[in-house]
């Protein structure tokens, strides 16, 4: 079956079988929230980046943000996704479940969430890591190959990811990300992931002047 009719049937079914109660999307309506879940591997240090981006924005942009995180028992090769939910009200259901934004890091990644994703969210890609996307509305970046190039280490992608993802959600500044790094990372790494980070800022700004997002899930 071809990727885009695997992704059809899935949606489809779905639909079907919806895994949302009444609760969830009574919600989701009431509250007016922004969504981001961050997903890859056990050892792309997705964990830490989904509390940095959340402390960011509820100590420097002075909005509620809750964080929750799931990973399998060996952290690293794993399955993990770090959620982020920010609203200017006080948030009272704490799981994502309508995702503005969906950070993939890898493939496998990407096919696990997919789904969860909203109607006119954006997807954004480790571009050599995703081969596959079913979706025109794509931020598609080297971001290992961003941090290579700015770091001499693949290390840090999490870090150009971020600050990808800030340039791109207007969520939280890319200096604000940088003042929680110097509270969360050691001395001795602050540098190189600041120049991670400052990496996938640039990055982003120049992908999105070449190339315009499509809205193709109708």
């Amino acid at each position: 079956m071809r990727r885009t009719q695997k992704y059809a049937a899935m949606t489809k079914d779905a639909a079907q079988h919806s895994r949302w109660t009444f609760y969830e999307a009574v919600k989701v309506v009431m509250i007016p929230r922004y969504e981001i879940r961050l997903a890859g591997s056990g050892g792309q240090g997705l964990i830490l980046a989904g509390l940095i981006l959340a402390e960011a924005i509820a100590i420097y942009e002075h909005k509620f943000v809750v964080q929750s995180q799931n990973y399998g028992p060996e952290a690293r090769g794993t399955d993990s996704k770090s959620d982020v939910i920010i609203s200017d009200e006080e948030i009272d259901y704490p799981k994502a479940i309508n995702l503005d934004v969906l950070l993939a890091m890898n493939q496998k990644a990407l096919d696990a969430n997919f789904l969860d994703l909203k109607k006119n969210g954006i997807l954004i890609v480790d571009s050599d890591l995703v081969k596959e996307v079913p979706t025109t509305r794509l931020i598609s970046l080297p971001l290992t190959q961003i941090a290579l190039e700015a770091t001499n280490s693949p290390q840090p992608a999490n870090m150009a990811a971020l600050g990808a993802l800030a340039v791109f959600t207007k969520q939280v500044s890319p200096q604000s990300l940088a003042k929680v790094l110097e509270i969360h990372i050691k001395k001795e790494w602050l540098e190189l992931n600041l120049k991670a980070l400052k990496a996938g800022a640039k990055s982003v700004k120049k992908q999105l002047l070449k190339t315009p997002l499509g809205n193709d899930r109708t």
